[in-house]
């Protein structure tokens, strides 16, 4: 019925004009400022605190604002809710001052209470945020969330007026703007409408339904068809609703990239998700002038279950990971200009380049699967490989199931899931090896390897080293860059020698826009600001 259902939204391909002449869904978009966009898989959830998704987020970034916000060149920390904030000279306090004018959709004012009492929200532990960590640089709130500390008045937060939020840091922290601007753990929710609908300890309540929702960004929920579309509206409440040119943004959750192709190709759809792998040559001759194959700063990477039995001997964890030929499965399968992963780190990061590294070898690879009491994959039982549905990682999924039986002679077997269902067994470690991804939040190499942490919300693999532990905290307060990035090398160094994740390559982001789409630049983190973009129809 699902399946159904979306070909019957796809199927809606066009609409006849008053002069009786066919326009495509983009061409009416485009007269209309109206954007379809390609969104993924259906999400989770639109609680900025709560939701923890790339597709989540491509939602929640034009539903909610930041006290800081992002250029949308090169997305540097610019004013959001606060219009302008002071730091103190130690670096340790930000004092930020929020304009008056900023609302909330329902027309209440956005004060410095509803950012209080949203932190206070994300750090109590019964709400159980995997994203907790984000705020840990704060005075108190990592010992808050750990019950350590027992009066939220205690943590770093202080409403000095109704317009002014204090913040005091653990330690100096260069990509504290940076995280506040990117990562949604930082937003505001109306709490009002969260204790109406549910209360502040629980997720997946009925306040981000249509007929409830309230945000303060530049739109505003509209409607949400589970497996169809999720459409926004200008919101008539935004403090800078005369510059922001789009109507209506629509999100489709296209899990398939044929669909997904199919869709482009028939003028539905103003920007892609991905594209379709297979097609890809098709698309350098035919969509050139369309195609993008931005940097992205991420790791596509197998997460191993280091509890399950099969998985415990780090032996074995490193003779499947020197076992990936990572330069055939990014030339002979996803094809998008991606670099094979040898380290965990991404290369986008400026001045940190991880020194430890895996290998591609298979004899070591054999030896170490011996040595583990499995000669030849022998007595170990087969191995199942999780991912959620999409045709890339299934490919991936095969070429690497190909791979160690092979050459280590190992079976493994594939398991695919829809995002939410995927999403739940990772979170029980209900799997053996998982698929995942990791995105930046923000440019620091802090965003890729705090969450190896022993209980990060996002670790998920049950992976604990005290020693990694003691490096990534020490790295958080350590002011000196050249000290801090020299703690971090440590740190990826256990990381990779235990191998609780096997990285495979990192990210480029091929993707499709259509040339009406303005104001749509590439980024590492491939965030677009959506009050800046806007659509120009073509020169008839």
């Amino acid at each position: 019925m699902k399946l159904l259902n979306l070909l019957l939204v796809l199927a809606a391909i066009t609409v006849v004009s008053g002069c009786g002449k066919r326009e495509t869904r983009i061409e009416v978009g485009d007269r209309t400022q109206v954007l379809h966009l390609g969104n993924g898989d259906e999400i989770e959830d639109l609680d900025p605190q709560a939701a923890t998704g790339v597709p989540e987020h491509n939602i929640i970034s034009s539903l909610f604002e930041s006290l800081v916000t992002e250029d949308p060149k090169d997305l540097h920390p610019v004013p959001g809710v606060a219009e302008r904030w002071d730091i103190s000279d130690d670096k340790l306090v930000y004092t930020f001052h929020l304009r008056k004018n900023a609302k909330w959709s329902n027309g209440e004012p956005v004060t410095a209470h509803d950012f209080y009492k949203s932190y206070q929200r994300i750090l109590n532990p019964k709400f159980a945020s995997e994203y907790a960590n984000m705020l840990f640089m704060v005075r108190n709130a990592e010992k808050f969330y750990k019950g350590e500390v027992k009066q939220f008045s205690d943590v770093g937060f202080k409403v000095a007026d109704e317009y002014t939020l204090q913040v005091t840091l653990v330690a100096p922290t260069p990509y504290f703007l940076g995280m506040v601007a990117h990562h949604y753990s930082w937003w505001p929710v109306h709490i009002p409408t969260v204790e109406k609908f549910g209360g502040m300890e629980r997720k997946g309540t009925a306040w981000t339904k249509p007929e409830n929702f309230v945000g303060n960004g530049p739109f505003v929920l509209k409607q949400w068809k589970v497996n169809q579309v999720l459409k926004v509206k200008k919101s008539p409440t935004y403090w800078d609703k005369e510059n922001v040119r789009l109507n209506e943004i629509h999100f489709y959750p296209i899990q398939s990239r044929d669909t997904e192709d199919r869709a482009f190709r028939a003028g539905q759809l103003h920007v892609s998700y991905e594209v379709h792998r297979p097609k890809m040559e098709s698309y350098k001759k035919d969509y050139a002038n369309m195609l993008r194959m931005d940097p992205y700063l991420g790791v596509y990477m197998y997460r191993l279950n280091v509890t399950h039995p099969s998985l415990k001997d780090k032996r074995v964890r490193r003779a499947l990971a020197m076992s990936i030929d990572r330069e055939s499965l990014v030339k002979n399968v996803t094809k998008a200009n991606e670099t094979p992963a040898y380290h965990y780190t991404p290369p986008h990061l400026e001045g940190y380049s991880t020194r430890a590294r895996l290998t591609y070898d298979l004899a070591a690879a054999k030896k170490l699967l011996a040595d583990a009491g499995f000669p030849d994959g022998k007595g170990l039982p087969p191995i199942e490989i999780h991912f959620n549905t999409d045709e890339k990682h299934k490919s991936i999924a095969e070429a690497i199931q190909q791979m160690w039986k092979r050459d280590l002679g190992i079976e493994a077997t594939l398991v695919n899931q829809e995002w939410k269902v995927f999403l739940d067994t990772q979170d029980t470690l209900s799997y053996q090896v998982s698929r995942s991804g990791w995105i930046g939040d923000y440019i620091d190499p802090n965003t890729f390897l705090e969450m190896w942490k022993t209980g990060d919300g996002n670790n998920d693999t049950g992976w604990s080293n005290a020693a990694y532990d003691r490096l990534i905290d020490q790295a958080r307060v350590t002011a000196d860059v050249t000290a801090r990035y020299e703690l971090f090398q440590q740190a990826e160094a256990i990381l990779l020698d235990d191998c609780p994740v096997i990285p495979i390559y990192f990210y480029t982001k091929p993707y499709l826009v259509r040339p009406s789409v303005k104001n749509w630049h590439s980024t590492v983190m491939d965030h677009h600001p959506y009050k800046y973009v806007y659509l120009e129809p073509a020169a008839k």
